[in-house]
């Protein structure tokens, strides 16, 4: 496939970029339909319960329930702010600023009917699938600062930084706005969503400071196997992430949800091949950070490079965010919870980096934007990833004051020793048998049965 076709491709039929809407009389394609109907709804799985329960199973016991509580609120209220006007900013036309923002016709999806089209699909199924993006890239967020952030602060951070980054970003991108026109090969959202949320995340675990007891305490993995459970789901939820892309059931979205698979199992490989060697014992969590950050990596490439070399991507970048987790997080000494900058924000860099070698035509590769080459393709593609770095450094810590200003970030001292889930949910995750940590016990009955916890927990009956 050439540059020109694959791009082609990529631009009027792919997404995230916006297909032409303004082709004459589209024919819906029910097979197109469908495949991304599905993909919407596995990308959907991805999120809730598959990046859920992943970073519930890394948090203690005691906060598994706030993890969980975060991710769907902020999924539920970025969905219904994305039909309020995070559509329209990102896609629609019609703004004085429409290198940078979207215009306002389709505030709360004015406009669009059952016969509006986007490609071959209907553009309400456009709609959704794009919402899927936007609904997962804030939440990806809470990994960092997770088990100290008050929920109310979590809602208005999620809100403000959805505004006034997440939409901006996505509409210069792929809505047609300045980045749109500068030739970067990101083909599924290496910089809109995990470049993004990575350096985000790392500002949010400044800003806020680590945990209480962090260096000092044991704040391992309360449930690996949920981790797990949630790290599979993830795997299986990016191939819909990537492969839906292509807005069509055909050989590229085949290649691409290929790709995908085998850069989540180069970078597995490559994550334990490090640790079996430094620490003589591969790690199912490292296992599963490899996974991920393999993932990462091919999601700018993987509408550009062979299966070969999306195997080599995920390999390659899983010992760099190795590094960050393991080194450059223990040298500065920030606490980022679940290692989102290590793993999202690093690999997307590398990710980046790697695409423009790999799309290479002599490395089986699409080629590159007619005139340039390897070198010269690589100046914008750098260009662009800072100029995302940049934005998120200063749309998130405006969102961070924003939300500090109005309700305070962090919990207390008390809050945060007793745990998230009792005192900001009034709830545990799990039947115990010390009333300490299950919420505050009401009277006994007559009947002298033991007494219910507030969060509905039965207290063991003192003999």
């Amino acid at each position: 496939m050439t540059f020109k076709i694959a791009c082609r491709t990529v631009l009027l039929a792919a997404c995230p970029t916006l297909a032409s809407a303004q082709d004459a009389a589209p024919a819906l394609n029910a097979g197109d339909t469908a495949f991304v109907a599905v993909c919407a709804m596995i990308v959907m799985l991805m999120m809730m319960p598959g990046l859920g329960l992943f970073y519930a199973g890394m948090a203690r016991s005691k906060n598994v329930l706030s993890v969980l509580s975060q991710i769907l609120a902020s999924i539920a209220l970025i969905c219904v702010l994305w039909i309020a006007f995070g559509y329209s900013l990102t896609f629609a036309e019609g703004s004085p600023l429409n290198t940078i923002i979207g215009g306002t016709s389709k505030l709360f999806l004015a406009g669009v009917t059952q016969d509006s089209m986007v490609g071959t699909i209907p553009e309400y199924l456009y709609i959704m699938f794009m919402m899927m993006f936007a609904a997962i890239t804030p939440p990806i967020i809470l990994g960092a600062c997770a088990e100290r952030m008050k929920f109310s602060a979590v809602l208005i951070f999620m809100g403000v930084w959805l505004t006034i980054n997440y939409i901006p970003m996505a509409h210069m991108a792929w809505g047609g706005g300045w980045v749109f026109g500068v030739g970067v090969l990101d083909f599924a959202g290496g910089n809109v969503v995990h470049l993004n949320a990575g350096v985000a995340a790392l500002v949010c675990a400044l800003v806020l400071g680590p945990r209480k007891g962090y260096g000092s305490q044991m704040m391992a993995p309360h449930n690996m196997t949920m981790t797990y459970t949630g790290g599979a789901m993830l795997w299986v939820g990016w191939l819909a992430f990537c492969g839906g892309c292509a807005l069509a059931a055909n050989g590229f979205g085949m290649m691409i949800m290929l790709n995908t698979l085998l850069g989540g199992a180069g970078g597995a490989l490559g994550w334990m091949a490090v640790e079996w060697t430094h620490r003589k014992k591969p790690s199912t969590f490292g296992l599963l950070s490899g996974v991920i950050s393999g993932l990462v990596a091919i999601t700018p490439a993987c509408g550009f490079v062979s299966p070969a070399a999306a195997i080599v991507i995920g390999f390659v970048t899983a010992p760099v965010c190795v590094f960050f987790v393991e080194v450059v997080k223990r040298r500065f000494g920030y606490d980022d919870s679940f290692d989102v900058f290590g793993i999202h924000g690093v690999a997307a860099f590398a990710g980046g980096i790697l695409t423009v070698i790999f799309a290479a035509p002599s490395l089986g590769g699409t080629g590159f934007p007619e005139g340039r080459t390897m070198m010269t393709q690589m100046v914008p593609q750098v260009l662009i990833m800072g100029f995302s770095i940049l934005m998120s450094l200063v749309t998130t810590f405006v969102a961070l004051k924003i939300a500090g200003a109005l309700v305070g970030l962090r919990v207390d001292d008390e809050t945060e020793t007793e745990g998230l889930d009792t005192a900001e949910h009034g709830e545990a995750g799990y039947r115990l048998d010390d009333a300490s940590y299950g919420g505050t016990p009401v009277a006994p009955h007559a009947s002298g049965a033991p007494p219910v916890m507030a969060s509905g927990l039965v207290a063991k009956q003192a003999h």
